[in-house]
């Protein structure tokens, strides 16, 4: 399974449905800051299922329901989700990571910083953060039991896929 990951969107919708063209993901996870955004690639394309939380941007954006936290199977693959700003990833990402330990993640995805990261921990937990869309995005690739990628993408590598 091909899952595209975005965050802090800002209404850069043009980069996030140029990312969703090139790269033909099977699902689609969005980390919020303008969580309309990723209702919106929803009802674009309605044949990938979109998975979402709030972030701190989002007070007046969505649905009372909408969750800051996210711990679940996606494509086989136990994924922690949320924001970042509730585990102060601008001071580190020490609390994320042992809270994704805690409910048992394989990989942590998270955005708040604007700042691409993509990494493996020493006990095998991916970390990733997809950075500013309308600049950068991740890609997380499963076999449904394990990660088998984890890498960023830019708008120069959208341009070099065919």
């Amino acid at each position: 399974m091909k899952v595209l990951v975005l965050s802090d969107s800002h209404s850069a919708l043009r980069f996030m449905r140029k990312c969703i063209e090139k790269t033909k993901p099977d699902a689609i996870v969005h980390l919020g800051d303008y969580y309309d955004d990723g209702q919106t690639l929803a009802e674009d394309y309605p044949h990938i299922p979109v998975h979402q939380v709030a972030g701190n941007c989002d007070r007046y954006r969505c649905p009372i329901h909408a969750r800051e936290l996210l711990c679940y199977n996606l494509g086989g693959v136990m994924t922690y989700m949320t924001h970042g700003h509730g585990e102060r990833v601008k001071s580190g990402i020490g609390y994320l990571v042992a809270e994704a330990r805690r409910c048992g993640a394989q990989v942590a995805l998270y955005g708040h910083t604007h700042t691409p990261d993509c990494h493996r921990e020493e006990d095998g937990l991916w970390v990733l953060n997809p950075g500013s869309a309308g600049h950068s995005a991740g890609i997380l690739e499963t076999d449904g039991q394990t990660v088998t990628a984890c890498y960023l993408l830019t708008e120069t590598d959208l341009e070099d896929m065919v």
